[in-house]
C-alpha cells in the first residue's frame, strides 16, 4: 500500500488538535473523506481541511472505494463496531484509546484482526514522543538503579461541565459510552506507558468511589498493580480535589536515585539521585500524534514496523476492568 488515503469515523476535538492535520503531513498519506453523525460538523470538517467527501453514515465512508485506511475518532463504546467494520471490509485501522470500552471487546477486535489478517493500531502516541523517550533512556541507562516502586499520582478539579444535568454531562462521564468516567479516558495513558516501560500488568485490583455526587460515576479510584517482572505498583486518582491538591506525576523509585514526569502537562522531568536533582525539559512537536501516525503509516508502506497494535494495547483494558471491578 504505497498511497494511504484515509477516512475518519468522527471528526471532533482530538481530529482538530491532535491528530487529524497529522495524517496529510506523512508522505504517501492524505485524508479523502470524514464522517460524523452530524451533517454540520462533517460538512464544516471537510470545508476547513480541504477534505474533498463528507458523510453521516459509517458504512457508507468504510464502502468508498477511494478510502484503503480508516481512522476511528470516535467514543469507546463504538470502537470495536467501526473497527471491525474496517477491518472485515479489508481496510486496515487506526482506532483512538482505549482501544474499546471494556477488555471483552479488546478481545473481539483481535480476533479479528487474526482471522482477517488487517492490522488494528491503537493511538497511544505518548510511547513516541521526545518526551517520554528520554524517560524510557533515563530508566535504560540505570541513572536510578534497580526500579523499586512506581506510583501514579493524579488529582485535579471538577470541571464546569461536571455540574451538568445528567443528560448534559460530557460522554467522558457517561460509562455506557466511556467505560466509566474520566479514569477510563485518561488512565489508559499512565498505564500504556508504564507497561511500555516495565512490561504487562499481570495482576490488579482497585477501590472506586464516587465522592463528589456530581454525577454517578467513579470520580475517585485507588489502585494496586504489579509487572510481570514482579514489580510492585500503585495508582491514586481524584477528579474532585481542590485546587491545592492537584497533580499529574508518575513516581519510578530506584535504589539509587528517584525519577519524576508528568503524563499530561509535560511538566520538566525530574532527577534525583545522589549528584542532585536535575530537571530536564524535552519539547513535542506542534501535532502530538504524528510520530505514532508517521510510524503506522510507513507500516502500512512496508517501510517501518509498528507495535503499537490493538494486541498490545488490549492488556489496559484489562488492568483498568479489574482495577473498576468489570472483569
Amino acid at each position: 500500500m504505497k498511497r494511504l488515503k484515509w477516512g475518519f469515523i468522527g471528526c471532533g476535538e482530538v481530529c482538530e488538535k491532535k491528530s487529524g492535520p497529522a495524517f496529510s503531513e506523512v508522505p504517501g498519506s492524505e485524508v479523502v473523506a470524514v464522517m460524523s453523525r452530524s451533517e454540520q460538523k462533517a460538512r464544516s470538517y471537510a470545508r476547513r481541511h480541504g477534505v474533498p467527501r463528507w458523510y453521516i453514515d459509517a458504512q457508507e465512508l468504510i464502502d468508498d472505494p477511494e478510502v484503503n485506511a480508516v481512522y476511528v475518532a470516535t467514543p469507546p463504546s463504538s470502537h470495536a463496531t467501526f473497527a471491525i467494520m474496517a477491518m472485515r471490509a479489508g481496510k486496515p485501522v487506526y482506532v483512538e484509546k482505549p482501544l474499546a470500552s471494556t477488555y471483552e471487546d479488546c478481545a473481539r477486535i483481535n480476533h479479528v484482526s487474526e482471522k482477517t489478517g488487517v492490522p488494528c493500531f491503537v493511538a497511544y502516541y505518548r510511547r513516541f514522543l521526545p518526551y517520554f523517550l528520554r524517560v524510557k533512556e533515563i530508566l535504560q541507562q540505570g541513572t536510578i538503579g534497580r526500579v523499586q516502586n512506581v506510583q501514579i499520582r493524579f488529582a485535579w478539579p471538577p470541571r464546569e461541565l461536571d455540574y451538568g444535568h445528567p443528560e448534559s454531562l460530557p460522554w467522558r462521564l457517561r460509562p455506557d459510552i466511556a467505560g466509566g468516567g474520566y479514569f477510563y479516558d485518561l488512565a489508559p495513558h499512565q498505564l500504556d506507558l508504564l507497561q511500555w516501560m516495565f512490561g504487562v500488568i499481570i495482576e490488579a485490583r482497585g477501590i472506586c468511589a464516587n465522592r463528589g455526587g456530581l454525577y454517578e460515576a467513579e470520580d475517585t479510584v485507588s489502585a494496586l498493580f504489579q509487572f510481570e517482572n514482579g514489580l510492585p505498583g500503585s495508582g491514586s486518582w481524584c477528579f474532585v480535589a481542590h485546587e491545592s491538591a492537584r497533580v499529574d506525576r508518575i513516581l519510578i523509585i530506584g535504589n539509587e536515585g528517584l525519577l519524576s514526569f508528568s503524563v499530561f502537562d509535560y511538566a520538566p522531568i525530574e532527577l534525583h539521585t545522589s549528584q542532585g536533582t536535575e530537571l530536564i525539559e524535552v519539547p513535542n512537536p506542534s501535532y502530538v500524534q504524528f510520530p505514532l501516525i508517521k510510524n503506522v503509516c510507513e507500516h502500512l508502506q512496508g517501510l517501518a514496523v509498528c507495535s503499537c497494535t490493538s494486541v498490545s494495547a488490549t492488556p489496559v483494558n484489562w488492568a483498568m476492568d479489574c482495577i473498576l471491578g468489570k472483569y
